[in-house]
């Protein structure tokens, strides 16, 4: 008996003793962290093509430790319940407009304001600096990853070309957020939906125009239902874009980890304001060949339209102060930088 167990022992010393040499692993591999990133963009739309990208990014970069499922198209939740969905676990990570969830982000709704954008890039510089000076709280209940913007949201019609302030009177002009308030103030009537009901919208008659940057002429198809483009730059807005993570999935993670996809996003907000202008470019193009029309303002006439907006500002403002945000101030700082 006693020679059996020496034999065994032996073998089991050998057994082990051949594993180190031959570097055979002694710990089980983690497995991997699986997670879910919901979008409203169509697959086809390059701002969904880049966050599909993102995804695979972050894969690469943690070598497969963290594998993300993609859904786009609001195939996992829609636009406007986007943000209460990484809040309650129905995704991990989403991406969706601030203005879609009015007035739950008092310091980002600022950046919406038609404030006279020029272009992707700097809208989407802008965004991210607002929110790191300003720290909206509505975002605390998630980890935010990053801000984009698009370029300079103007009007587009479908049936009646736009040439002055009159012509807007009794128009229905699609709209969302603070949009609401500057279709009001140029003399129309604003009709409040997201952007994946507003073909539909405008193929049906249901409204007459909206407002909307060129790129989405191509990106979402809309030159198929608009004719006209009139290019009120003076007043031309931006709209946020939010890319957040469920915290407590954040926080799961490790240090190493978080530093990875942190600049992973870094790069990602330089790739996607890029690729707003790039998108304006290409959507012009494409308004064009459908046969679309584009109106350029006078400076008198642009002057008339940034008056007539003014009051949407100062509206904010106000509404900004009861919600315990300096509003002028997140204002003023915007307005620098666009000036810069």
């Amino acid at each position: 008996m006693k020679k059996g167990l020496t034999i065994l022992f032996g073998f089991t010393v050998a057994v082990l003793a051949c594993a180190l040499v031959l570097g055979m692993p002694t710990a089980v591999k983690a497995a991997p962290i699986h997670l879910t990133y919901s979008n409203f963009f169509p697959p086809s739309h390059i701002q969904s093509k880049l966050a599909a990208a993102w995804c695979k990014e972050v894969e690469k970069e943690t070598h497969g430790r963290i594998k993300i499922t993609y859904y786009p198209g609001g195939t996992l939740t829609k636009a406007q319940n986007c943000f209460d969905g990484v809040v309650n676990d129905i995704s991990d990570i989403g991406l969706s407009v601030c203005g879609y969830t009015r007035g739950r982000f008092p310091v980002m709704t600022a950046v919406d304001l038609p404030l006279g954008y020029t272009s992707g890039k700097l809208a989407t510089k802008i965004c991210n600096a607002v929110y790191n000076k300003f720290k909206d709280p509505g975002f605390n209940a998630t980890k935010v990853m990053y801000f984009m913007a698009h370029g300079p949201g103007v009007l587009w019609t479908r049936k009646k070309p736009v040439r002055k302030l009159e012509d807007l009177k009794g128009l229905k002009i699609r709209s969302y957020g603070s949009n609401a308030a500057l279709v009001r103030a140029l003399g129309a009537i604003p009709v409040t939906m997201p952007m994946p009901e507003v073909y539909q919208a405008l193929q049906r008659g249901v409204a007459d125009g909206a407002l909307y940057p060129a790129e989405t002429n191509k990106g979402w198809r809309m030159a198929d239902v608009v004719k006209y483009g009139t290019l009120d730059y003076s007043c031309a807005y931006t709209t946020a874009f939010f890319i957040v993570m469920n915290k407590k999935k954040w926080n799961s993670l490790t240090p190493d980890e978080q530093k990875i996809i942190e600049k992973i996003n870094k790069k990602w907000m330089v790739k996607s304001g890029a690729a707003w202008d790039s998108s304006d470019v290409a959507g012009i193009k494409y308004f064009k060949e459908k046969g679309g029309k584009l109106i350029h303002l006078s400076k008198a006439e642009q002057a008339r339209w940034k008056k007539a907006a003014a009051p949407v500002i100062a509206q904010y403002v106000a509404w900004a102060k009861k919600k315990g945000v300096n509003g002028k101030e997140v204002v003023d700082y915007i307005e620098s930088m666009l000036k810069k």
